[in-house]
């Protein structure tokens, strides 16, 4: 492979363009801390730069964790690191690399961000090994996404984020467990013979799939707490609807006994999530300036 493909490969075995899911989710954090004013670019740069990193960390460590796991899953055994496209060494290089490119980002955001990077850093790094002893390990990943808008808030205001902010960092989290619930149906039977721990393990798919119900429509009212606690209006209120509507048919189109349209609900349905609340947080702001 040259160069550019071997890039491609490493950037594919940690599904690089999925950083979407928790980037917008970030830029609100650090709007909502500027407020009527427009973000200094420094800060958008490293703020960016440092999610970047803590995900591409955490999404390495997770495929060498559970690379003799993905190997026997019928569903990953084809993933780059189980097939050998992507070697061990480039694999830690990818953390090593990742891991310091998150401590420089924080290295160059305000002096909070310095004492409290590990709070970010400690469950995504133990994330990849709570499914071997507990079903909570979906509200574990939701916790590293749900870290975002919270840290986006400090690197914009360096102070601790208020009720508004935890509440969509606990949306985040919410929303974050309940399409990684949806996602892990895919693998009920293999986690089952495994001895691995999913809630769909655990509880059985059609009562895993009416927790998720649950856990997306807490992740509503959780957003329209948020936008009432900074008066963002109307034009917020209608991205939360349709943000609603996407979260309604997410769940619509997966059941116990179909779970076919999966990826779908998973990659398609929850990029618009994430884009929409970003998208109607910054527009409500700047009607409100």
């Amino acid at each position: 492979m040259g160069l550019r493909s071997r890039i491609g490969t490493v950037l594919d075995m940690i599904k690089f363009e999925h950083t979407i899911f928790a980037l917008p989710f970030a830029y609100m954090g650090m709007v909502l801390g500027y407020g009527n004013r427009m973000p200094s670019f420094s800060t958008f740069l490293w703020i960016t730069l440092a999610m970047v990193g803590a995900r591409s960390y955490a999404m390495a460590l997770n495929r060498v964790c559970d690379r003799n796991i993905d190997r026997k899953n019928p569903r990953t055994s084809q993933w780059p690191l189980p097939r050998g496209l992507v070697t061990m060494k480039e694999a830690l290089a990818l953390i090593i690399v990742s891991f310091g490119l998150f401590m420089l980002s924080v290295y160059m955001l305000p002096s909070l961000c310095h004492k409290l990077w590990p709070v970010v850093i400690v469950p995504m790094t133990l994330y990849s090994l709570t499914k071997r002893f507990t079903f909570i390990s979906h509200f574990i990943l939701g916790l590293c996404l749900g870290l975002a808008p919270l840290g986006a808030w400090i690197a914009a205001t360096n102070v601790l984020p208020p009720a508004g902010i935890c509440a969509l960092g606990l949306g985040v989290l919410l929303w974050t467990t309940g399409f990684d619930i949806i996602y892990s149906c895919q693998d009920h039977d293999f986690d089952k013979k495994e001895g691995l721990y999913s809630i769909p393990v655990h509880f059985g798919i059609p009562k895993a799939l009416v927790i998720t119900k649950i856990l997306h429509g807490a992740t509503v009212l959780l957003l329209l707490f948020m936008g009432i606690s900074f008066s963002l209006g109307f034009i917020y209120y209608i991205g939360i609807a349709i943000i609603a509507l996407f979260l309604l048919y997410e769940n619509s189109i997966v059941s116990p006994d179909d779970l076919s349209r999966v990826n779908v609900s998973f990659f398609t349905v929850n990029g618009f999530v994430s884009i929409f609340a970003f998208v109607f947080t910054f527009i409500a702001l700047q009607f409100n300036s």
